[in-house]
Order: structure tokens, then sequence, then C-alpha cells
């Protein structure tokens, strides 16, 4: 049987790092962003949010890589990272020119959605600190050489913020393999981003070139069919009801294309209402398929970062065991609880993690 081929523990400053950006994320509780009178405050972001979940749940030793103008904003954000116990030393600071007229830091409001109404994001994003990283400003040789990481993992969303991004995540997951570290992929398609710089085209053309120095690919359906062009033939254009075995074909089609692949691993999810959704997840390994136990019908309180979540767990069953099985189903128990709390990051612990793994219920623990 192949093994991912993860170094020790011993060997390394940090088990986990991650590139992307990191936001505020303004949240108008029960509310709608353009009617709302107060937020609440959280940080996020798509990768970020992976190095927490693996930090605050988990109990690994993560990094970010990542830019902030400094600023009062960039400082709060460090902040709640801080908070979260994942390690800032890697963060670039770029001074900031007064106004954010060169440089700024990212905002993403967010409503949670109820009903019949979705969730909603409205981004503010643009000209940020991280989206200006270019090669050469980063020294990955210190990062996986002489400090030493287990996994890397980046995604979709860094690789769409700039033409610069795209590059540097490219000599990042190079760097990484270079020192025998394993590299993660989250596709994380977001429209918004690739709107105004060439679509989906323009995403395609860019994932499909970073998917070729990646061992671990993670996304849901969308994502495979924006990113990589690869069609899950039997689900509906509401995402209403989900077929495991079409998943199945379309990760098949996906390690064909990409023979550098490890794993590959999918989540599932029918949307039946913006509070309740049939949550799973399919992953592939060495030739063999898992499926996480299924949880129709699940009820959702915020929906954002669910997906992050799911990687987080993945990542931590594979670092932890090598095991398809057990890490499809830490990953999807440990998004399903995501997604009972506000904001972008978990609140889970392993505990309840792996008592959701072994089909434990919402009574009340005393």
């Amino acid at each position: 049987m192949i093994m991912l081929q993860y170094k020790s523990p011993e060997s390394c400053r940090f088990d986990e790092v991650s590139l992307g950006e990191i936001m505020l994320r303004f949240d108008p509780g029960e509310g709608r962003i353009h009617t709302t009178r107060q937020f609440t405050v959280w940080e996020g972001g798509g990768e970020y949010n992976v190095a927490r979940g693996l930090r605050r749940c988990f109990n690994l030793r993560t990094a970010v890589v990542t830019a902030f103008a400094d600023n009062p904003v960039g400082r709060l954000v460090e902040d709640f990272i801080l908070q979260g116990g994942v390690d800032t030393s890697l963060i670039r600071w770029v001074p900031y020119d007064g106004i954010g007229r060169e440089v700024r830091n990212g905002l993403n409001f967010v409503e949670r959605g109820f009903g019949c109404r979705g969730a909603k994001s409205c981004s503010d994003r643009g000209n940020t600190a991280v989206s200006q990283l270019k090669t050469g400003e980063i020294d990955w040789d210190l990062i996986f050489g002489k400090f030493g990481v287990r996994h890397f993992h980046t995604g979709g969303i860094f690789a769409a913020l700039s033409d610069t991004t795209p590059d540097v995540a490219i000599e990042a997951l190079k760097a990484a393999k270079k020192y025998g570290t394993i590299t993660s992929y989250d596709l994380n398609y977001r429209p918004s981003l690739w709107k105004s710089i060439g679509g989906v085209e323009r995403a395609r053309e860019v994932n499909r070139e970073l998917a070729k120095y990646v061992d671990v690919m993670i996304g849901n359906e969308e994502d495979f069919t924006a990113c990589l062009g690869l069609e899950v033939k039997g689900v509906d254009a509401n995402l209403s009801k989900l077929d495991a075995a079409n998943f199945r074909a379309m990760i098949g089609e996906a390690v064909q294309a990409y023979p550098n692949f490890q794993v590959v691993a999918t989540t599932l999810r029918a949307v039946k209402s913006a509070g309740i959704n049939d949550w799973g997840a399919v992953a592939w390994m060495d030739g063999k398929f898992a499926e996480a136990i299924h949880r129709p019908n699940l009820e959702i309180f915020d929906r954002v970062g669910g997906g992050d979540s799911f990687a987080s767990g993945l990542i931590y069953g594979l670092m932890k065991t090598n095991d398809i099985d057990y890490a499809v189903n830490c990953g999807a128990a440990h998004g399903a609880l995501a997604m009972t709390t506000p904001g972008d990051t978990s609140m889970a612990t392993l505990a309840e993690v792996e008592k959701l793994m072994k089909g434990g219920g919402a009574r009340v623990d005393r």
C-alpha cells in the first residue's frame, strides 16, 4: 500500500503551514449587511481556517504565511490569529501609506442566510498586502528547509487574488516538494474573485497548472468543474440531490489527469435550505474509495468555513493514521461541527469530533 510519506514531528518546527489571505469578517448576526447597525468581527480566510482548525481542534503546531498593511486593522487581525494559537512569525508586514491608496487589509461582510434566503458575502479586498506578494519575497528555503514543515496547504482563493499570487503559490509548492513536505490544495472556486480577471477560463488555466504540484487535492462539485474542467454527472442545478457514485467517477477522472495526486477528496452537500443541508464526503487514496457517514438534513447555524474545517479534519486524519476511511470521516465530522457555530473558524474540540465520528448525538454532556 502506498502511504503519504510525512516527515517526523521531531524534525520539523511546524506540523502545518498555510499560505493565504486573512480578512476581517463582519457578521451582522441575524440581520443583513445592507440594513444592520452593528457587526460582530471575526477573522477568516480559506487557507488560514485550515491552519487554525488544525491548531485549535487538533492541537498541531501551525503557522500562516500572509501579508498585512501595518496599521491598527492589520494588528487587530494579528490579535485574532494569536488568540487562535497560530504562529505569526512568518507574516510579512508592509508599511501603510496612511489611507490605503497603495496597500490595505481585506474586509469580508457575510450574512448567514435563513430558510429560502441563502448566505451572502460582500468582500472588500482589492489592493491588499497579500495580493501584492511576488515570487522571491518569501524565504521558502528557510521555512521548508531550515524550520521544517510536515504539511503545506494553500488554495484557489489565494491564487485568484492577483496576477502574481499564482506564481507565489507555485513557488511555494515546488519548494515544499523539494524538502519532502506533503502538499494540499483546496480549489475553493469563487466566481466573484475571477470575474474581472478572466472568469472561469482563467481559473481553469491557473488551477490546472497548480494542480501539477499537489499531493492532496480538495474541492466540491463546483470547484472540480470550474477549476479543472471535470464534470460531475447526475447533479442538479440547485444541488438538492447528490449521488456519491457520480463523484467517484469524477475523482477517477481527476486521478487519471493528474497522476501526482495521492489523495482526492470532495465534500457532498445537497442544499435543502440555508439551514438544512445533506452533508457528506468522498475521498480516494491508493486506489481505494472511502465515503464518510452521510448526515441528511444537517442543521446549520453558519455554513461559511465548513469546507475548510473538512480540509483540516482530513489533513489531521491523514497525518495521524494514513487511513483514508478515518481521514474522510474526521473531515466530515469536523466540518459538520464547525457549521454549528458562528464565524469562519472551528470552535469544535477533538473529543467532539471523535464522538460524532462514532455516531454520538446531541444529548447534553453533563
